[in-house]
């Protein structure tokens, strides 16, 4: 077997465990009844969480951005639907990747990389959210969740990729993730999953003997390709123990009945109700929305393309019709945020805990823009309640990757950089 065949098995392998839908599980399980935990005094009580909401298109900014920095802001047309939790959030300008594409660099959003300049990057394109869920994931059922459409411009969600540079494919509505949260496996299911799970392992005994034996035969760049190999395999290796050990513990009990999938504009508010309950019972810490796809303006009575009315050419009716939907998102969002912070965490709010991130990875889809991107922040202990407008260019600009390290630390991950970001931005 040649090094391109072994590499496209192990990516292939790799990419298969990596799934939401496989559940990676926690290293070390708490001692006692963790059903009964989630019960009591709740999970994971006051530990750190974060929710990415990103939209495929893009908002109409001129009617999002105030024009006075500060507290004392004005409620523009677009944050109306949030202003009863301006003090919960803080309105961001300036903050974007430096990158071209227009709808193709979208899904650099959480990552500030393109994937097309992934390849040979220690990393990749992974986003913010997979970065956390590699060093932090183990300690909950699902290292994270993502949420989306396999539908759209893009054919399918793009907003969270792996370390290996692999889309992580979306639960694509709120019976799905209704069943991923509540739904314990059948005993038939039990097994045949313990069946996958010693296959996939007799798979990486294979290929790790293989590469041992190679590594006494190739030279020192194909070493450092080995290297990579081996590392890789020991990642896939702690997945399929995490799995294992998850596969026989119980999920906690639902609240409500099994949600039927409708469409995207009626489901997005179960959708946000089924991510605050998983964070609530610490299934995750992690988690990602992303709108667009199967987003319809149909569903809101407009009978027009998204994608088409995204290039309005300045229309005034268009944009009127843009703002109909943006308006709903952003009244989700809220409810959202206010609903995490009715949710006690111990001495805090569930949003005390949680960094709620809002935006785009397009500022402007009409003129193909990817710079000046719309990013609100809500919760995670920041001081809220301002809009903070940020250099555009020069020695001053600021990268969105540096939010997303300052993030990153206060989820507990030990690192200093993360995708084109040039350190911290510094909040309080």
């Amino acid at each position: 077997m040649n090094m391109n065949r072994r590499h496209f098995i192990l990516k292939s392998l790799t990419a298969t465990l990596a799934l939401p839908a496989l559940p990676s599980l926690l290293a070390e399980v708490a001692q006692g009844n963790p059903s009964l935990q989630l019960a009591t005094k709740g999970a994971g009580v006051g530990a750190r969480r974060f929710v990415a909401i990103g939209n495929l298109l893009g908002y109409q900014v001129k009617h999002l951005f105030p024009a006075t920095t500060g507290a004392a802001y004005e409620e523009t047309t677009l944050l109306k639907p949030v202003a009863d939790c301006r003090k919960l959030m803080t309105v961001y300008r300036g903050l974007d990747h430096g990158l071209k594409g227009g709808h193709f660099a979208v899904h650099s959003f959480l990552s500030g990389v393109l994937n097309s300049e992934a390849q040979g990057r220690p990393g990749g394109n992974v986003t913010i959210d997979q970065f956390m869920a590699d060093e932090i994931g183990h300690q909950t059922r699902f290292p994270s969740l993502t949420v989306g459409s396999e539908s759209g411009i893009h054919g399918g969600c793009q907003i969270a990729w792996t370390k290996a540079s692999v889309r992580v494919p979306p639960i694509s509505g709120p019976a799905e993730l209704f069943d991923r949260l509540f739904v314990n496996d059948s005993p038939e299911r039990l097994a045949h999953r313990g069946e996958e799970n010693r296959l996939e392992a007799s798979i990486l005994d294979s290929g790790l003997a293989e590469a041992n034996q190679l590594s006494r035969q190739v030279n020192r760049e194909d070493k450092d390709k080995l290297d990579e190999f081996f590392t890789s395999i020991r990642d896939v290796e702690k997945r399929l123990e995490l799995r294992k050990r998850w596969a026989s513990l119980p999920k906690p009990e639902a609240p409500f009945e099994r949600p039927t999938n409708k469409n995207r504009v009626e489901d997005m508010p179960m959708l946000y109700e089924l991510m605050a309950l998983a964070l609530q019972t610490d299934s995750t810490r992690i988690a990602t929305l992303e709108i667009g796809g199967d987003f319809l303006p149909q569903n809101l009575g407009i009978d027009k393309s998204y994608h088409s009315m995204s290039h309005h050419g300045n229309d005034e009716a268009t944009i009127k019709n843009l703002i109909v939907l943006e308006l709903y998102q952003i009244e989700q969002f809220g409810k959202f945020v206010t609903r995490l912070s009715k949710i006690n965490d111990g001495d805090r709010t569930l949003l005390d805990s949680t960094s709620v991130l809002f935006g785009s990875g397009i500022g402007d889809a009409n003129t193909h823009r990817n710079n000046d991107l719309p990013i609100l922040l809500a919760g995670g202990g920041y001081r809220h309640g301002e809009f903070k407008s940020l250099p555009a260019t020069g020695p001053n600009k600021v990268p969105l990757c540096n939010l997303y390290v300052d993030i990153a630390q206060r989820m507990g991950v030990e690192t200093e950089s993360f995708g084109n970001s040039t350190g911290r931005f510094g909040l309080v």
